[in-house]
């Protein structure tokens, strides 16, 4: 486990745990009313949600899990840390907890992932938050290059040595600034080589799991394609790009409302967390 205490002025919420089949996962459940999930993906952990639920607690049951390898959570021995299974375990969570009527958000991988779990528990799911994800075959050249380049034995060992994922691309991202203990939370979970096996498996998922998002992009307009659902979405994000992702999202969903986030890019929980928040209450109230 990640020996590291978050500050309870930035992180006010009570750790709590699951042991799933694969290995003790970390989690925050705080608030009464819908229950609502936050499914964060890499290189992030549930503190990327913590304005989100410090606004909506008042209103709803916020749970938000660290995915293995991610956050506090534990890194196990045999975990292969990709998208297949971080969503096994999530469906898991959401079985353990028995959620019913329940939301559920994803930005990043925890789109897919939270999306996986839930079309399988399709008549739990009260509705759906989509922001800056797929649930689709990445196919743009320049996420395929990513992807390629970032697996390579430089990139995995810049990743796994000096902490590429989070340096470069969360805490050097252009954008609201964090302040230095936000930024040292991010750090603090990522603290050495063998913590962060699970970040660089996730650039080789945009090709490898390709067969499950196959599956999801079938799947998600079949069983959740009538879900009330809002989409907020950072337009200023380069990784995946609004005219790019938006049309293939409105054509999975017929109960549609999208908010969009002019001056966000891809870390739009960093970004816009107020209008984000308004956003949920004003769609799910």
């Amino acid at each position: 486990m990640i020996d590291f205490v978050p500050d309870p002025a930035l992180y006010p919420f009570a750790s709590r745990w699951f042991d799933s089949s694969a290995g003790r996962v970390h989690y925050i459940d705080e608030g009464t009313g819908p229950p609502l999930v936050f499914c964060h993906g890499s290189p992030t952990w549930s503190f990327l949600y913590r304005h989100l639920v410090r606004a909506l607690r008042g209103r709803f049951r916020c749970i938000a899990v660290d995915h293995l390898g991610f956050g506090l959570s534990e890194r196990p021995a045999g975990f292969g840390y990709t998208v297949s299974e971080h969503t096994t375990v999530t469906g898991e969570l959401i079985d353990h907890l028995r959620l019913d009527g329940f939301l559920l958000m994803g930005q990043d991988w925890g789109g897919p992932i939270g999306l996986g779990a839930a079309a399988t528990r399709a008549d739990r799911v009260k509705g759906i938050v989509v922001g800056n994800t797929v649930f689709w075959p990445i196919a743009q050249p320049a996420n395929l290059a990513f992807g390629v380049i970032m697996s390579s034995p430089p990139l995995q060992r810049r990743i796994l040595e000096r902490n590429l994922l989070v340096e470069r691309f969360l805490l050097g991202r252009p954008g609201p600034a964090l302040t230095p203990a936000e930024a040292d939370h991010y750090r603090a979970v990522q603290p050495t080589k063998e913590a962060r096996r699970g970040l660089a498996v996730m650039p080789g998922e945009i090709r490898a799991a390709r067969p499950l998002l196959e599956k999801l992009a079938a799947d998600v307009p079949a069983r959740l394609g009538t879900k009330p659902t809002l989409a907020v979405w950072g337009m200023r994000d380069v990784v995946f790009r609004p005219r790019a992702c938006l049309p293939r999202v409105r054509s999975a969903f017929t109960e549609l409302e999208v908010v969009e986030l002019r001056r966000a890019g891809h870390f739009i929980q960093e970004d816009a967390p107020d209008r984000i928040a308004a956003a949920i209450i004003e769609r799910f109230r």
